[in-house]
């Protein structure tokens, strides 16, 4: 099957076909069986560069398959067949489509191997992703998704001018490691580091996230920032400047994340934090690291779909997405089967032994120890305690149980359809697998891993964390509940500086158009008037020599008149044959 397709192409193509297909059985069973068949492709892909075509004197590899893109395509594959089970229900299928696109695009970036196709399937990416957004079909939802497209179109700018001045400087548009003090390996890491919602250019995921679909957001929680890691793995590993970006996303998303109310939003927060020891990882550059880095972004995608299919659930059940709104209705009790398979998600992003991310966090925070990296392993550890008491203590209480704070109730609250707890039980028990047996997980990491996750101290250490946040969380319930109110953050400027712009396009820069555009009718009526009569402006010209003055107004509204202006006919002919008897003599001469 190498032969016959690159795995991006099965979706993109799958994407088409879909529209065509006008039986919604036949709909559902050709999107679940899209990712079996990538599935089957990525088995039989062996090691090298496939599909490789030369344009313009450059070569697109469309297939650079080795062991850290495998390790991405495979997880981007799973997630892809989980988020169609969680969807499928949908009668829309233009969601689908828009999902097939952008799983496609990003196995398309996975696979690249020169940086003009990372850059094509790259932007196929974000323009593909904005419709999981818009098709929620709210004010709120369209607003962030135009903020969404106009952030990463940015960031698609910024990655294009640092591929031209590197083609243009280097001669080569392969996508291997960077040098990171040339300019424009900078202008291209700044295109990842936006995708990869690094602070401060990260207020796009919270603002987009929770306003997607129900199940679109459990797609966009995949893809963007996990294939954004993975760009970074494969161009920038070692650079010390990530270790530090890494380490303050993390902290920088558990900060937010504890004072956010509404619950997706809260959970998008958390992206950011987990995103942030994956960069972090990158940046520490080790085998272990790297290998930690690529782990937990496989880790991170399962579980997080996991808490966002949970979160979505409750938002289709009950209709209300704020924590606030949510406390104090029982919904334990109506609900158990979701809150027990949401539990599932948060242990494993807290890093609960016996759960997958206890084994991929712990490598990073592992590869920060034995790199003598005390402050950056210190942050790691807050970051994860942040986690835990937000993820795993707070927003279960707040959604799931608590006292009733009021009369409103929620009767009619239910389990989700079937095949949304399907989907949150098959990611469940693949966070449990790779968490008992990491070998599974092991095997497809880029390096040969010699980490021991389940040495005594290891989980001692771990245990102590979580059992003294879980104590303070007890002491401090009453004054952790969520809150009615807005949080700030970075993208308050960017809104506000918009919203500038707008008020002053609409005031005085529209003012000042009007009265260009006033004064440039008059001037254009002027001329149209003068050129009725081209006779005027010699006559104004001949008044001038004489010295005589005759009004401008005058002049320009005397109408042409063939009986006034019109010459002899023989003055013509005359005029004529003086010209070609100068033209004739000068020519002679010139002879």
């Amino acid at each position: 099957m190498i032969d016959i397709i690159p795995p991006a192409f099965i979706y993109l193509i799958g994407a088409f076909i879909l529209p065509i297909i006008k039986n919604r059985r036949a709909q559902q069973a050709f999107v679940l069986l899209l990712p079996v068949i990538a599935f089957v492709n990525l088995i039989h892909m062996p090691y090298g560069n496939y599909w490789v075509y030369n344009f313009l004197g450059f070569d697109l590899v469309l297939g650079k398959v080795d062991k850290l893109s495998m390790l991405f395509a495979y997880v981007f594959v799973i997630m892809s067949f989980i988020g169609m089970v969680y969807a499928i229900h949908i009668k829309e299928y233009g969601q689908h489509v828009a999902a097939c696109l952008y799983v496609g695009s990003t196995l398309g970036v996975v696979f690249a191997g020169d940086l003009l196709t990372l850059f094509i399937f790259w932007e196929i990416m974000a323009a593909s992703s904005v419709f999981l957004i818009w098709y929620q079909r709210t004010k709120s939802a369209m607003s962030a998704g135009f903020r969404y497209i106009l952030v990463h179109l940015a960031g698609g700018t910024f990655l294009l001018a640092g591929i031209v001045i590197h083609a243009t400087t280097t001669g080569s548009i392969a996508f291997v490691l960077f040098d990171i003090h040339e300019l424009s390996t900078k202008l291209i890491l700044i295109g990842f580091l936006v995708n990869a919602a690094v602070p401060p250019l990260h207020a796009w995921l919270s603002d987009a996230y929770p306003e997607g679909t129900v199940t679109g957001s459990v797609f966009m929680t995949a893809f963007t920032t996990k294939s954004a890691v993975y760009v970074l793995a494969r161009s920038f590993p070692g650079v010390e400047l990530l270790v530090w970006l890494g380490a303050i996303m993390a902290l920088y998303g558990v900060v937010y994340a504890v004072m956010e109310n509404d619950i997706r939003r809260l959970l998008s927060y958390h992206i950011i934090s987990q995103v942030g020891f994956m960069v972090c990882g990158v940046g520490l550059g080790s085998e272990l690291a790297i290998n930690g880095a690529g782990a937990h972004a496989f880790s991170h995608i399962l579980y997080k779909a996991i808490l966002f299919m949970g979160a979505g659930a409750v938002i289709h059940v009950t209709g209300r997405r704020k924590s606030t709104e949510l406390h104090g209705h029982e919904l334990y009790k109506k609900m158990p089967v979701t809150l027990t398979l949401y539990m599932v998600g948060a242990f494993s992003i807290s890093a609960v032994p016996l759960f997958n991310g206890f084994i991929s966090k712990n490598m990073v925070v592992a590869a920060a120890g034995e790199l003598n990296r005390p402050v950056i392993e210190l942050m790691l550890h807050l970051a994860s305690i942040g986690t835990f008491l937000s993820i795993s203590l707070k927003l279960p209480q707040g959604i799931w149980f608590g006292s009733q704070k009021g009369s409103d109730k929620i009767p009619d609250a239910k389990e989700p359809p079937l095949n949304m707890l399907l989907a949150m039980g098959i990611g469940s028990f693949l966070c449990i697998l790779t968490g008992i047996y990491p070998k599974l997980l092991y095997d497809l990491l880029p390096y040969q891993v010699h980490f021991h996750p389940y040495e005594a101290g290891k989980v001692v250490a771990m245990m102590q964390l979580l059992l003294l946040t879980l104590s303070a969380f007890w002491i401090y319930i009453d004054k952790l509940g969520g809150e009615a109110a807005i949080s700030l953050d970075t993208d308050w400027f960017y809104r506000n500086f918009g919203r500038a712009l707008l008020r002053f396009c609409n005031e005085p820069l529209n003012q000042i158009r009007l009265k260009i555009q006033t004064l440039s009718s008059q001037k254009v009526a002027f001329l149209s008037r003068l050129s009725q009569n081209p006779y005027v402006p010699l006559e104004m010209f001949w008044h001038i020599v004489q010295g005589k003055t005759l009004p401008l107004k005058d002049s320009v509204n005397q109408a042409y008149s063939p009986h006034i202006y019109r010459l002899p006919i023989g003055v013509g002919i005359c005029m004529s044959l003086v010209f070609f008897l100068i033209y004739g003599l000068v020519y002679l001469w010139l002879v």
